[in-house]
């Protein structure tokens, strides 16, 4: 009797695991920015794929986004320089916002 409550339990959990969505390659919420010149154009990612480097709409060489609001569930690694390279990077946790100096052009989300 008991073994079958265990094998019943298990095959119950086993069958929540599989409906329940993974969001594992997904940070969940915004990635919020602005780009163009000062006061800057609201843009953003919603859902943003996690692992993969984003280089950002409407980021140029001559304007490069700015003021980022990560309101993900996910660390942002935002870089300066497209396609996540260079060596000017700041890494933002969930929630945290930073001020309109900071210029960036790509991110990467944990």
């Amino acid at each position: 009797m008991r073994l079958r409550n265990t094998a019943v339990a298990a095959l119950g959990a086993l069958t929540l695991l599989i409906a329940v969505p993974s969001s594992a390659h997904a940070a969940t919420g915004d990635f919020l920015y602005k780009v163009g010149r000062l006061p800057g154009v609201p843009s953003g990612l919603a859902d943003p794929q996690s692992g993969v480097c984003i280089n950002l709409d409407g980021a140029t060489e001559a304007d490069p986004a700015f003021a980022p609001d990560n309101f993900t569930t996910s660390t942002a690694t935002v870089f300066l320089d497209f396609d996540c390279n260079g060596d000017v990077y700041r890494v933002m946790n969930p929630g945290q916002r930073l001020g309109d100096r900071l210029k960036f052009r790509s991110v990467v989300f944990s």
